[in-house]
């Protein structure tokens, strides 16, 4: 690619409308994506059955090459590797509801809390978590959370302004997802369906058919046994 050709590429990418997308979101074949009761030693909650493990429900992305968490070589190829790898891409910022963040409740005890993550969460762009309980915000590594006490359009703005021209990411949870799904405010979904039941717990449907109303769905199948499902726009 030439010079010339590249700024013409760089310019198609920021010109083009921002958007609010869902990425990696995984539920169970019952459409739930999350237990209730969630505590420390159970961040995804528990369900009918018992405690969701999120290594089951995402063991298709564990067993990629690309899993940032893998120790050994090797690992899959392929279209759930690129999923995983395509994670960031596009993105300037984040969005997520207080659950996602953590399992604290009601006001902050103290700021002692800083995520699931460690000291280098994996997002690399502003963070908004929602909140009724505003606290400051901090910075961790290149990550920045903000707690916002807003409504999904607030929220959304102070997004894509922070996003930079950027798409922005709804990451969850459920009940956030849903919050942007009710509001008409997501543009494109990937929801990746895990083959096992939950019998309890948040669900994001009954059935990915559910949001053909406004989305066209196409949904593939992989070898790891998830059925990836994709939503964009009508």
């Amino acid at each position: 690619m030439t010079p010339r050709e590249q700024d013409q590429h760089s310019h198609s990418l920021h010109s083009r409308p921002q958007r609010v997308r869902v990425q990696q979101f995984g539920v169970s074949l019952d459409g739930i994506g999350a237990g209730e009761d969630q505590t420390l030693e159970r961040p995804f909650g528990r369900g009918r059955f018992g405690d969701i493990d999120p290594g089951e429900l995402f063991r298709w992305a564990g067993a990629t090459a690309s899993w940032t968490l893998r120790t050994e070589p090797g690992g899959s190829r392929g279209l759930e590797d690129y999923l995983l790898r395509d994670y960031s891409h596009g993105i300037g910022a984040e969005i997520m509801g207080r659950n996602k963040f953590g399992p604290v409740r009601g006001p902050w005890p103290d700021e002692d809390w800083t995520g699931w993550w460690g000291d280098e969460p994996p997002f690399r762009c502003p963070v908004f978590v929602l909140t009724h309980h505003r606290r400051p915000s901090f910075t961790l590594a290149d990550t920045t959370f903000h707690f916002l006490d807003a409504t999904p359009q607030e929220a959304l703005q102070q997004a894509l302004t922070a996003a930079d021209g950027k798409d922005v990411r709804v990451g969850g949870g459920v009940s956030t997802v849903r919050q942007f799904l009710d509001a008409d405010l997501i543009d494109e979904m990937h929801v990746a369906i895990a083959p096992l039941e939950f019998g309890s717990g948040l669900k994001l449907w009954d059935a990915p058919e559910d949001l053909t109303d406004r989305f066209h769905l196409e949904k593939i199948p992989a070898p790891s046994g998830a059925t990836h499902c994709f939503f964009w726009r009508r």
